[in-house]
C-alpha cells in the first residue's frame, strides 16, 4: 500500500514513541553492557535474555499510557501467555528483536515497535541501541538518526549501477533458495546482518534486497516493515502482495523486503 493510501487512525505522536523505544534501548544496552551469558530457552527452543523482559516491561506500560484501551501484542507476553485474537488496531512489539545476535555480542540488535491499522503498520519505531542509531516512520515519511544529531529522511535508492546490495541472515547465508532466486540478477555484495537492521537499512538507501525463505513472526517485521514503506520500499509475501499483519497466529511465511527499483 502507498504511503498516501494509508488508512486514518487515531495515533499519538510518534516521537512520544521514539522516545519509550529509545529508554527501553537504554535499559537493553545496559544489561547488554553487563551481560554474563545467562539466557533461557522459549517453549519454542528461541533464547530470552533478562534484557528482552525488561525492555517489555517498560514498553508495554508506555504504550498503553499513549493509547488506552488498545491492545499491545508483545513476544515475550505471548510467550508467557498464549497468542491473543488479532484486534483491527494493536501494537506490535518485540523488546529485543536479534536475541541471538545479543548473545553473540555483535550489536546487531534492535527495539521494534509498531501500530497495526486494518492489517497495515503505520507507525514504526526501530531503535539499535548498541550502534546509538534509530528508525522511524509515521504519517508516510521514514526517518533516521544517529546519537543525538538532527534526525534526518531517508529514501530507498535506485539500484546502484554495479548491482545490489543483498543482506542475509547468519541462519540462511548458504540457503541454496537465495543462489536461485538472486539468478539472473546482478548483485554487488552480500552483506550478513543481524535483527530487524536488514529491513530498516534498505529504507536508508544502504541496501537493495533482504530475501527470507523461513517463517518470522509478525512482530519481527512490523515496525521495519512500516519505516521501509514510509520510505518508498516495500515487504512482499510469498504472492507478491504487500505482506499483512493480524494473520493467524500472528505468523509470516517468506517475504523479500526490497527497495523501489530492487524486485
Amino acid at each position: 500500500m502507498a504511503a498516501d493510501a494509508l488508512p486514518p487512525v487515531e495515533a499519538p505522536p510518534v516521537e512520544a514513541v521514539v522516545d519509550l523505544a529509545r529508554r527501553a534501548g537504554r535499559v537493553v544496552l545496559e544489561i547488554y553492557n553487563s551481560f554474563d551469558g545467562a539466557s533461557l530457552r522459549k517453549d519454542d527452543g528461541s533464547p530470552v535474555t533478562a534484557a528482552d523482559h525488561a525492555a517489555e516491561a517498560l514498553i508495554l506500560p508506555g504504550l498503553r499510557a499513549l493509547l488506552p484501551g488498545v491492545p499491545v501484542v508483545a513476544e515475550e507476553q505471548c510467550a508467557a501467555h498464549g497468542i491473543p485474537a488479532a484486534a483491527d488496531r494493536f501494537w506490535l512489539v518485540d523488546p529485543v528483536d536479534g536475541t541471538k545476535e545479543f548473545l553473540r555480542r555483535n550489536g546487531e540488535f534492535t527495539v521494534n515497535i509498531a501500530l497495526v491499522v486494518n492489517g497495515v503498520p503505520v507507525l514504526g519505531v526501530v531503535e539499535a541501541p548498541a550502534f546509538g542509531r534509530r528508525f522511524w516512520a509515521a504519517g508516510g515519511t521514514a526517518w533516521q538518526q544517529q546519537g543525538d544529531e538532527a534526525p534526518r529522511r531517508i529514501a530507498v535508492r535506485p539500484t546502484p549501477a554495479e548491482g545490489l546490495v543483498v543482506l542475509t541472515s547468519r541462519s540462511h547465508r548458504d540457503d541454496p533458495k537465495l543462489d536461485a532466486a538472486l539468478q539472473g540478477r546482478r548483485v554487488a555484495e552480500r552483506r550478513i546482518l543481524g535483527s530487524s537492521l536488514k529491513i530498516v537499512l534498505i529504507a536508508a538507501g544502504e541496501a537493495d534486497l533482504y530475501l527470507r525463505f523461513g517463517p518470522t513472526m509478525e512482530w519481527d517485521t512490523a515496525a521495519a516493515d512500516a519505516v521501509l514503506r514510509a520510505a518508498g520500499g516495500g515487504i512482499d509475501d510469498v504472492s507478491g502482495r504487500p505482506l499483512a499483519y493480524a494473520k493467524p497466529g500472528f505468523l509470516n511465511a517468506g517475504f523479500v523486503a526490497r527497495g523501489a527499483a530492487a524486485d
